[in-house]
């Protein structure tokens, strides 16, 4: 029976049996006798409560529905609400099911879009910091070079300061672009590139260490880009913002064939703090290769990023080679 008789059928029969009682042997005196007014309130009383029961019982799986679209997160996918209740309820579940789904799908199309174009747009800004900021730095160095050698005693010194602020502002536009475009990456793999960025990170207050699996299995390009991004990310939040002096970088391969990446610190935590655009840039990255993200507290304190990446993108990667 469909819910929307169920309501109808409950309230009619509420009203006969209102009607009933007026039409039946029953009479009120006038005035209310308490005897009587005993039993009409608690005749009132238990059509109420029965009308709200019967309502309660019918319009449960709604509330569930409406509790399951508070709690869905694009972000997390693979939730789904559970399909039960009348027939209506049913559809109504089932077509928000299928309409997540399509909006999975989207959102995870969009990201991919936009990310591939944000490393499109980091390559290029990375190239001609390189090739143009980064040239006539170089330039300019010689030229300083040239003139503190000729220059007489007193002017030799500033010109020598002036050499070493051009030459440390052409380090940290090399630094900029290396952050930008992981070349060595694209290079040497991603194990050097995990330590490369291990050896960026380590200052005179964090120290970074790696901790590279024996048996790490190979990834596609793209999962190889997003366990990078991950890591990259997850150390830059734990140098600037979680207070951290140590940090742990772990890549291994697990038994499924899947390969998980693990950066632990031993900061100050999230604790309550809100996800900000970091996070949810590493998030909509592990949805595109279909990896699971998950971010909490250390076993010592601190935060521990891990990323899982499923054996699929080792295998995609495992036939690539295989077809070269």
């Amino acid at each position: 029976m469909s819910l929307y008789w169920r309501i109808f059928l409950l309230n009619a029969a509420v009203l006969v049996t209102a009607v009933l009682l007026l039409l039946g042997p029953v009479t009120v005196s006038t005035p209310v006798l308490f005897g009587e007014a005993v039993v009409l309130l608690a005749g009132l009383a238990a059509m109420l409560i029965a009308n709200a029961a019967l309502l309660r019982i019918g319009l449960a799986p709604l509330g569930r529905l409406t509790r399951a679209m508070s709690a869905v997160d694009l972000l997390r996918p693979g939730g789904r609400a559970r399909v039960e209740g009348p027939a209506e309820v049913a559809e109504l579940t089932t077509s928000f099911n299928a309409m997540l789904g399509r909006l999975e799908a989207e959102r995870a199309g969009s990201s991919a879009r936009a990310l591939s174009a944000q490393e499109a747009e980091r390559r290029r800004i990375a190239q001609e910091l390189h090739d143009e900021v980064g040239q006539t730095l170089t330039a300019v160095l010689l030229q300083l070079k040239h003139a503190a050698d000729r220059a007489p005693a007193p002017l030799r010194e500033e010109l020598r300061q002036a050499q070493e602020t051009t030459r440390t502002s052409l380090d940290e536009i090399r630094r900029i672009a290396r952050r930008l475009r992981p070349g060595v990456l694209e290079e040497l793999g991603l194990h050097s590139a995990v330590r490369a960025l291990t050896a960026e990170f380590t200052s005179g207050s964090l120290t970074v260490r790696h901790v590279i699996g024996p048996h790490v299995p190979p990834l596609d390009e793209a999962a190889e880009l997003v366990v990078y991004r991950v890591a990259q990310e997850a150390l830059t939040n734990a140098a600037r913002h979680a207070g951290a002096s140590e940090v742990e970088v772990h890549l291994s391969g697990r038994p499924d064939g899947a390969v998980r990446l693990l950066v632990r610190d031993d900061g100050r935590g999230i604790g309550a703090a809100g996800e900000g655009a970091g996070i949810q840039g590493m998030r909509e990255r592990a949805l595109l290769i279909g990896a699971d993200l998950a971010i909490g507290s250390g076993p010592r304190g601190g935060t521990d990023v891990r990323l899982d990446v499923p054996a699929v993108a080792t295998a995609a990667a495992a036939s690539t080679e295989g077809n070269r």
